[in-house]
């Protein structure tokens, strides 16, 4: 596959400026506020290894790693193009010796050490339930268009690639929670579910999700994040974690 255009702009800053993304000029799929909030609640510690799975130009590891620098991430992407705004971006963040960014597909990727924490954002829609973005790039982000790989193509992944006792923490849409738990199945448990509400009474938009690789224990569901007060600002305890960096 040719690469992208890798014209870019550096037009994204996050954690109150403490990262620096690049992003294609031409359009494409762009860093969200799931991306921060995924980083956020890996429970990494100091010393341990992170995959980032579709990392796209990977604004999910670099913030994973603004909170706990001592990690070691690697990053995987199917897009050329994003991965080499990801490698140029490691020297921006000061990430030399933490990070390592692959061209890959996680289908078919093997890793020759298990890590210890997998994080991703897979793709929302099924095959055939929706209508491919006219951007190529965009099209891949949201699916591997041309090849498109379920959720539980995402989930087999993770547990392939992860430690036994590793974790698994993802973020997805709140409506598709069952669909989540159908296909973490038996090859995860000691499950966590983290609502993230737009405001106070309101219905979540999205759900963080941890799970350990061959734990059996019972699913928790916490309290959850309330993003928005009633005047649109950031709640104090989403200010916390996206200006602050705190952990979820």
């Amino acid at each position: 596959m040719a690469d992208q255009n890798t014209e870019i702009r550096d037009d994204i800053h996050v954690l109150n400026g403490r990262v620096r993304l690049l992003h294609p000029q031409n359009g494409g799929f762009r860093t969200s506020l799931d991306t921060v909030l995924v980083a956020a609640a890996v429970p990494v510690k100091s010393g341990q290894t992170v995959l980032d799975m579709g990392c796209g130009v990977g604004g999910a590891t670099f913030c994973l790693l603004s909170r706990c620098p001592d990690a070691q991430v690697t990053g995987i992407d199917i897009q050329s193009g994003l991965i080499n705004l990801a490698q140029d971006a490691i020297e921006l963040n000061k990430a030399m010796s933490q990070v390592d960014f692959v061209v890959g597909d996680i289908a078919d990727a093997a890793f020759p050490v298990p890590f210890d924490h997998v994080m991703c954002n897979p793709p929302f829609l099924a095959a055939g339930t929706y209508t491919p973005s006219p951007d190529s790039s965009r099209a891949l982000a949201l699916g591997h268009h041309g090849r498109d790989l379920s959720l539980e193509d995402w989930l087999k992944a993770a547990h392939r690639s992860l430690k036994s006792r590793g974790g698994l923490t993802l973020i997805h849409r709140a409506d598709h929670i069952d669909d989540i738990i159908r296909a973490l199945g038996r090859r995860f448990g000691d499950i966590e579910i983290i609502p993230l509400w737009p405001h106070a009474g309101e219905a979540a938009k999205r759900v963080i999700v941890r799970a350990i690789k061959d734990a059996q224990g019972p699913a928790i569901l916490h309290p959850g994040l309330v993003l928005h007060k009633t005047d649109g600002t950031w709640t104090n305890a989403a200010d916390a974690i996206l200006r602050d960096g705190a952990a979820i």
